[in-house]
């Protein structure tokens, strides 16, 4: 599995309904799973962004269908890196000469 966070930006009508963020984010963990995602961390930040998310999945085609599943609902807009922990920059930065 491989490691991604999820920068994440309220749309207007996902201002409007704000008070049911923890109810959708909830929604969303289950829409993940059900797509083979797991979400580990949902973080609401102050700053740039209005949520922040780490998930593991299997490929970048899963993380791509669940953000376009995810923005379709018209409350978030979303921003997806690939992330590496440790373990993977070790590996990554062993093959340097």
């Amino acid at each position: 599995m491989a490691t991604y966070i999820m920068l994440v930006n309220w749309t207007d009508q996902g201002v409007r309904t704000a008070k049911d963020t923890v109810n959708r984010a909830r929604a969303f963990r289950e829409q993940a799973k059900a797509m083979g995602v797991t979400v580990g961390t949902v973080n609401w930040t102050l700053g740039a962004y209005d949520l922040v998310i780490s998930l593991d999945s299997p490929d970048d085609e899963t993380t791509t269908r669940m953000g376009i599943a995810l923005a379709a609902q018209g409350n978030v807009r979303t921003s997806t890196m690939r992330a590496f922990g440790e373990d993977d920059m070790e590996r990554i930065v062993g093959g340097l000469k």
